[in-house]
């Protein structure tokens, strides 16, 4: 029985050692999280794969919900930074620090098969609002328009509610996506529908046309030609942790603002 009881108190011994050896050899991290804009949640995990080769000893974690989630999140303490895209801060975020880290443009998108290279701010209108229900009524077939939206929370929709429909509510037979990439993917698998996606994630599975007859170009947005636009916003309750006031002047480094511009956002400044 005593040979027995030793047998048992080394095994644990060794576990215990063991266990100790794995647990030193992880990385003992900082942690920063994120949370909110979807539109801007893959460019975040851009900068945040960058920024842990530069720091390795802190990871960013990077969530998405959307801007209303960004701004509750800031609000409650459950991230240190939230993210928004939204052309003002509304009045429930007053109280958040709002640092501008890049901006935005929103580009209304079509099938590629779809032949329509404008639409007037008045036809877009109508057709978000549903007033326009058929294609052949902007001058292509008989077929009936099939809207695709951003879902409430979300600062794309918010921005293109105030800057498309003015007051106008969004078509009654609307389809609601939950991000940014769910909104193109819906699109470019219906040659009838119409949606509406940040201008840097416009590829080739979909066709941006012009609004009032300006093409939707980063270009555009900053000579302020192109007016469907907003900025993006990192949220903060009073002063940013030192971690998370690293990652924010990180995100505004000269290095961070040029990898935003290549991947299709405008800088800052």
């Amino acid at each position: 029985m005593r040979k027995r009881l030793v047998s048992i108190a080394a095994i644990l011994s060794a576990s215990v050692i063991l266990l100790g050896l794995f647990g030193c050899s992880r990385p003992n991290r900082q942690q920063v999280t994120l949370a909110g804009s979807t539109a801007f949640q893959p460019f975040a995990e851009k900068l945040a794969e960058h920024y842990l080769e530069l720091n390795p000893q802190v990871q960013i974690n990077v969530q998405g919900g959307g801007s209303a989630v960004g701004i509750q999140s800031a609000l409650s303490g459950a991230a240190e930074i939230g993210m928004a895209d939204l052309i003002e801060i509304p009045p429930e975020a007053k109280e958040l620090k709002a640092t501008t880290v890049a901006r935005d443009g929103v580009a209304i998108i079509v099938h590629p098969s779809n032949p329509t290279k404008n639409l007037t701010a008045e036809q877009d209108r109508a057709i978000f609002s549903g007033r326009i229900t058929n294609w052949k009524d902007v001058g292509w077939h008989d077929a009936p328009i099939r809207v695709i939206s951003r879902e409430e929370g979300s600062g794309t929709r918010r921005s293109f509610d105030r800057l498309v429909l003015k007051g106008n509510k969004l078509a009654a037979g609307a389809l609601f996506q939950n991000s940014n990439g769910t909104c193109r993917e819906a699109v470019a698998s219906d040659p009838n529908a119409i949606g509406y996606v940040s201008i840097g994630l416009v590829n080739e599975k979909v066709r941006a046309v012009s609004y009032d007859g300006v093409h939707p170009t980063n270009e555009d947005v900053k000579k302020g030609t192109y007016p469907l636009a907003r900025p993006v916003y990192f949220l903060t309750k009073g002063e940013p942790t030192p971690l998370a006031k690293a990652f924010i002047e990180y995100v505004l480094s000269p290095e961070a603002q040029d990898m935003l511009e290549k991947e299709g956002l405008i800088p800052a400044k």
